[in-house]
């Protein structure tokens, strides 16, 4: 459960900066009981920011798989000489 606090508190930055940093999960700021933004270590957010390009990359690769299964690809020796047939190149 994330540690949510108002907008206020930001006011002491020393004190709000301590409160991130040994919080164990990210820390929701209100204004007006409403969600604001969420502040978590850049540590944190680094191994998020990995996480998630990791996951795309899969992503893409499951995609490149099914399509060879497919037949739906083409080799980049013979993608690269049709194009320069093409443009006489």
């Amino acid at each position: 459960m994330s540690l949510c606090v108002p907008i206020k508190d930001l006011r002491d930055t020393a004190a709000f900066d301590k409160m991130v940093a040994e919080s164990p999960t990210p820390v929701t700021v209100t204004k007006n009981g409403y969600d604001r933004f969420v502040c978590v270590k850049s540590s944190d957010f680094s191994r998020w920011e990995q996480a998630d390009a990791r996951a795309r990359l899969l992503e893409r690769i499951m995609i490149s798989e099914h399509e060879r299964a497919e037949g739906l690809h083409s080799d980049a020796l013979e993608a690269t000489k049709s194009l320069r047939d093409k443009y006489g190149l």
